[in-house]
């Protein structure tokens, strides 16, 4: 695969530029001739399976933000009545990045085609999600494709808000961490050893803390480059296991079961459950539908074993708060709100008020966390340079004491 730039005339006979993807030359121009373009130039860029475009693609990528962007602006040009495809050629003229300009090119290239804009977005799955493809999709079919585009922004912006906040408040623990493994390590390796030569000097029985101390020191001192690779094996090992399915369940399970930790992603999960559903159903997806989807994005292995045995069970016709009520990852506040909506005919109004109750659950969660990091840190940074100094001091303090 190529990609090929070209210069065209159109049926209007006005001159237009881009790239188009195709095997070869021929087909690239066959592919522009069914879009009713009459080609004046066409030169081959780049191969897209090359290894440089491949090494790319892992530091060139759409961000979360520019999708967000553009879905605030379809919002706007579709509630001005601004047609699908120059709503597109608007944007990728106006895009921030030339990725993302490409991809809003290619989706127009495709609409001009005779594509629908959901199967032309369908196309770009690192762009645009199976969740986002659905409810374009959806709003293609109920004709509010305003209403949809800006139901993906605030979608897209409140799930980005609760991933960030949760994942940012673990950077400051994982921060304090290393640098105090850091310091203890300099500790034990440069300056415990010459105070374990004075020591012995003394010619008195070590205390057994003073001991412990100068043999781990003595292993780090000798065995240090051993300890840093079986780290590393058992982080490769950890990674390994996370790419097949069974690794996956269980390092997801494990996360789960952290103190503290796992209660917050069980929570985002939960809200990003109840902010996938609600706002699919609110758009006119069918509930089996929405449920396939909601367990293909939710991000979590757990959660999507779920997903997609409530959606087995509500495709035989169970209710899907009965489907629910058999998992015991979905808490019983859930299941009676669903139940009250289903009895209402309201379960996406419901669905939208659970979801805001576990993303005020994560705030606080989040916050609650972040205020104690700070204390703990510090109580465990004392007593880890407490019992370092006791280790010492105490056969000075023995030796003095003798006098």
């Amino acid at each position: 695969m190529a990609v090929f730039s070209y210069t065209a005339i159109d049926s209007d006979g006005k001159e237009r530029a881009g790239t188009i993807d195709a095997v070869n030359v021929d087909l690239a121009i066959g592919a522009l001739q069914r879009r009713s373009l009459i080609v004046s130039r066409i030169d081959a860029t780049e191969a897209t399976g090359s290894i440089f475009s491949g090494s790319m693609v892992l530091f060139d990528h759409v961000k979360n933000e520019d999708v967000v962007m553009m879905s605030r602006q379809m919002t706007t040009l579709f509630e001005a009545q601004v047609s699908a495809l120059r709503a597109f050629r608007l944007l990728a003229s106006e895009a921030r990045t030339p990725l993302m300009t490409k991809h809003l090119n290619a989706v127009a290239d495709d609409i001009q085609a005779g594509s629908q804009m959901s199967a032309a977005m369908a196309k770009h799955p690192d762009v645009f999600s199976t969740f986002y493809v659905n409810m374009v999709r959806a709003g293609e079919e109920s004709g509010k494709l305003d209403e949809t585009f800006a139901f993906l922004a605030s979608y897209l912006e409140r799930n980005y808000e609760i991933t960030q906040k949760a994942r940012n408040a673990l950077i400051y623990p994982a921060f304090i961490v290393f640098t105090f493994i850091v310091v203890m390590i300099l500790m034990m390796t440069l300056v415990v050893p010459n105070l374990a030569v004075m020591l012995e000097g003394l010619n008195q029985t070590l205390p057994l803390p003073t001991r412990i101390v100068i043999g781990i020191s003595y292993y780090l001192r000798h065995y240090l480059i051993v300890l840093i690779i079986l780290v590393v094996a058992a982080g490769a090992g950890l990674y390994q296991a996370g790419q097949s399915k069974n690794g996956r369940d269980m390092l997801s399970r494990a996360r789960l079961q952290i103190p503290g930790i796992g209660g917050i992603y069980k929570k985002i999960f939960l809200s990003r459950i109840a902010d996938n559903l609600s706002t699919m159903l609110k758009s006119g997806i069918q509930i089996l539908r929405a449920l396939e989807i909601t367990g293909a994005v939710v991000g979590d292995p757990v959660f999507e074993e779920v997903m997609t045995a409530v959606a087995l069970d509500v495709k035989g016709g169970a209710p899907l708060s009965e489907s629910l009520r058999k998992h015991p990852e979905i808490p019983g506040m859930i299941v009676a709100m669903i139940k009250i909506g289903e009895e209402t005919g309201n379960v996406g109004k419901i669905l939208e008020t659970v979801a805001n109750y576990y993303r005020r659950e994560v705030d606080n969660a989040v916050d609650t966390m972040v205020d104690l990091i700070e204390p703990i840190m510090i109580v465990s940074l004392a007593l880890g340079v407490g019992v370092l100094l006791t280790a010492v001091l105490m056969p000075i303090y023995n030796v003095a004491s003798s006098f």
